[in-house]
């Protein structure tokens, strides 16, 4: 069974021991819903409203702050690894990377509370979502593909026990 390697990066501030171990269990249990025959590396940077939107400005000239971003190395198609994926494992690490995944952690504390289902299933959530864009699913349209990746991520979260109620 491949492994999935995390990175977790941030200042301590906003290293939420809960947070840490919610984002450490959902991304291993995305990356194992994909049986991938590789290991994988993630980078997670951990911030709050403000770090997030100095990075969303300066990476996608939105000056706002949001609650996740991603940045995806690799070409996946919806979970699906690009053909010649050999070429980009790092020799280094034994893995291939993935890409860099940020988090406001401040953000999924206020939107867990707006939503009514907690800190915990929206930190995962945010977690999995971005995990699949890592893994090449998008929601950019309101149609099937959107669709496609809101029910991987329930499927994902429903692992967890952390399905929405």
């Amino acid at each position: 069974m491949s492994k999935l390697k995390i990175t977790i990066l941030g200042k301590n501030e906003f290293r939420d021991t809960e947070a840490l171990r919610l984002i450490r269990l959902a991304a291993r249990e995305c990356w194992k819903a994909f049986k991938y025959p590789f290991d994988g590396q993630v980078d997670i940077t951990v911030t709050d409203d403000g770090g997030i939107r100095e990075i969303n400005r300066e990476y996608r000239e939105v000056d706002s702050a949001t609650d996740v971003l991603s940045f995806p190395l690799n070409e996946f198609e919806e979970g699906k690894a690009p053909d010649d994926i050999g070429m980009s494992i790092d020799p280094d690490i034994n893995a291939l990377p993935l890409g860099d995944m940020i988090i406001s952690v401040e953000r999924a504390k206020a939107q867990g509370e707006e939503y009514g289902h907690g800190f915990s299933r929206e930190c995962a959530y945010l977690t999995v979502h971005s995990m699949l864009h890592l893994l090449g699913y998008d929601h950019m349209d309101e149609g099937p593909r959107k669709a496609t990746m809101r029910e991987k991520e329930e499927e994902i979260l429903a692992l967890i026990g952390l399905e929405r109620k």
